[in-house]
């Protein structure tokens, strides 16, 4: 029964953001986007940015992994370190994207 745990959790907090998302597309009207599961897409780079940053365990006392832990997992991420790491191999390339636009620009002008 033991090896059920996680399973089970993992489907409370399944339902758990089904309602908050009801709840937020009810107050709002809009409708929160889907997990990023792969890629380099802005959200799931800001995703593992605020990820990378937070404290707390990845498993409870109990021994079973935490909201942290779940959310990371969906997100494609095996660890901190892991969202860390993509975060900072990935966090600027749009930032230096518009520089090299803006260094172009401004060269050209002169």
């Amino acid at each position: 029964m033991a090896s059920e745990g996680p399973a089970i959790k993992e489907k409370a907090y399944e339902k758990q953001n089904r309602a908050m998302r009801a709840e937020h597309k009810k107050e709002t009207g809009k409708t929160l986007g889907s997990r990023q599961t792969s890629g380099t897409g802005k959200r799931r780079v800001s995703f593992a940015c605020r990820f990378a940053g937070m404290k707390g365990a990845m498993k409870g006392a109990n021994g079973e992994p935490t909201r942290k832990a779940m959310a990371l997992k969906k997100w494609g991420f095996g660890s901190v370190e892991a969202a860390r790491s993509f975060c900072n191999k990935n966090k600027n390339k749009k930032n230096k994207k518009w520089l090299e636009i803006i260094t172009l620009t401004l060269t050209s002008l002169e």
